[in-house]
């Protein structure tokens, strides 16, 4: 959406117009409790076009007041803070209860640009927090701030994040670390998990509460339908084969897609031990805690049609089980169409042909068996030479077996030649469909050393203008899209990231 920051509007923070739809839910559903107060906050990043999207002056961020309001050391006119409370499937295993452990709802900020959850993560402990602390670590902080408006940038749903607050008190995980607050937006926090925390309960009037709350606020269009609550299963059957078959594109790894992880809404939510794919391991597992791994790279897919398969199990007290069977079938195909889709705008193919299933399948085995690195490999396909006898040496050189290169290069511009494609023609389009610059761990890992050790922030404002333009040549950054050093091979991130 193309606005004009002039048209959004530019409020001070004491006139931002709040709202909180979900606190007028039954009370089963949160509990209402203020943040736990941070000592000496002080702000760590501000991301000025999440501030557009609630009308927020920019800079307001300038001002004492907006890291004590937005670690939750002071509320603002018209906040509701709130902790939701949902069950899930964790690594498969059902927990009756879960919730917010260290996130606390403020309310809807409502703008120009539609209304949007303000949710403070590591705002302190609630309910829900399990033996938690209630806090976030700058670190994880990092991670999530630069993920999330990373995956917006590269088009793929996600939620936001508005700014860190840090904080110099000390928080225990495997080391002594120190305390952030993460000011995350979304349309909705809603989840797969919470409609199973009551279905699991037997309250079905709180299933239908809560679905008829999800679709009068965020699928009006579905409350006409001859069952709403079947058609809601459907959207969001609809909407996670598409995200899922976007992150297979651009190689990204969630790596916790436990139903309590996953949006009703179809977004990129909970970032913790993701990843995006370098050296390419169709079985890359992102996570060090997934000894299974039951979340690696090629299992995505796979783990969200059962996740999907969870949530419809929580809507049975309000949908036909056949009608459910129905819906879930209908989860593969769309997948496949979204993927094979993605995948042919990467390889610049304007037409859909039979043996495109075969050239993909031939590429990722290609990638495979030399680890070559992804985001590289199909950031310099566009510029691969379709000419007969052309070496191509920037892509060939990605690969140990070079027979095997050139064996792939030839069936490339067979299908290639199958659509009359021209070079000049197809590369514009590959370089908008293969971003350059992803968020590599390493990158992050960079910038978090040097917010942690140096207080240092200005890695992290480097990569957020960087990662804004994913897509573009931007000359002076060639050594963002350099594959990982050495050093980083190492690194290693857990459900404690």
């Amino acid at each position: 959406m193309n606005i004009a920051r002039a048209e959004l509007g530019a409020v001070k923070l004491e006139e931002l117009r709040f709202d909180n739809r979900y606190g007028r839910l039954p009370p089963a559903f949160y509990s209402r409790l203020s943040p736990t107060p941070l000592p000496n906050p002080y702000l760590v990043a501000f991301n000025p076009a999440a501030a557009d999207l609630i009308g927020l002056d920019r800079e307001e961020a300038e001002r004492a007041e907006f890291a004590e309001i937005f670690c939750g050391n002071r509320l603002l006119p018209g906040f509701d803070p709130l902790a939701a409370v949902y069950a899930g499937h964790q690594f498969g295993v059902f927990v009756p209860q879960l919730g917010d452990g260290r996130a606390i709802l403020l309310g809807e900020a409502t703008g120009a640009l539609g209304r949007w959850d303000l949710q403070l993560k590591g705002a302190g402990k609630t309910p829900y927090s399990r033996m938690g602390d209630g806090r976030a670590v700058l670190r994880s902080s990092i991670r999530e701030y630069l993920a999330s408006e990373a995956m917006h940038a590269l088009g793929i749903p996600t939620t936001r994040a508005l700014a860190i607050v840090g904080s110099d008190q000390a928080v225990i995980r495997e080391s002594i670390e120190s305390a952030a607050v993460l000011t995350r937006m979304a349309p909705s926090h809603v989840r797969f998990g919470s409609f199973e925390l009551f279905s699991s309960r037997r309250q079905h009037e709180h299933v239908r509460t809560l679905a008829d709350y999800v679709i009068d606020q965020h699928c009006p269009q579905l409350r006409d339908a001859r069952d709403p609550c079947l058609e809601l299963l459907r959207e969001v059957i609809g909407r996670t084969a598409k995200l899922v078959a976007q992150w297979q594109a651009v190689g990204f790894c969630h790596g916790v897609m436990n139903t309590d992880n996953m949006s009703i809404l179809g977004l990129t939510i909970d970032y913790g031990p993701y990843g995006f794919m370098e050296g390419f391991d169709r079985g890359h597992i992102c996570n060090h805690s997934d000894d299974g791994g039951r979340y690696a790279y090629n299992m995505q897919p796979r783990i969200a049609h059962w996740n999907l398969y969870c949530l419809a199990q929580a809507l049975l007290p309000l949908i036909d089980a056949e009608e459910a069977e129905s819906a879930l079938g209908e989860y593969e195909e769309q997948f496949e169409q979204h993927y094979s889709a993605f995948m042919r705008a990467k390889f610049g193919l304007a037409t859909e042909q039979a043996g495109d299933v075969a050239l993909l399948q031939d590429t990722l085995k290609l990638l495979h068996d030399s680890r070559a690195d992804y985001t590289t490999f199909f950031r310099r396909l566009g510029n691969f030479d379709s000419a007969a006898g052309a070496d191509n040496a920037p892509l060939r050189d990605l690969f140990v077996d070079r027979d095997a290169f050139a064996a792939w290069a030839e069936g490339y511009r067979a299908r290639l030649a199958l659509e009359a494609s021209t070079d000049n023609e197809r590369r514009p389009r590959m370089d908008r469909a293969n971003p350059k610059y992803v968020l590599r761990n390493y990158l992050a890992e960079t910038a978090i050393r040097k917010a942690v050790d140096e207080r240092d922030y200005s890695e992290i404002a480097r990569l957020m203008r960087l990662l804004a333009y994913p897509y573009d040549e931007q000359p002076t950054m060639q050594a963002y899209a350099a594959p990982a050093p050495q050093w980083a091979s190492a690194l290693a991130v857990s459900c404690s990231s």
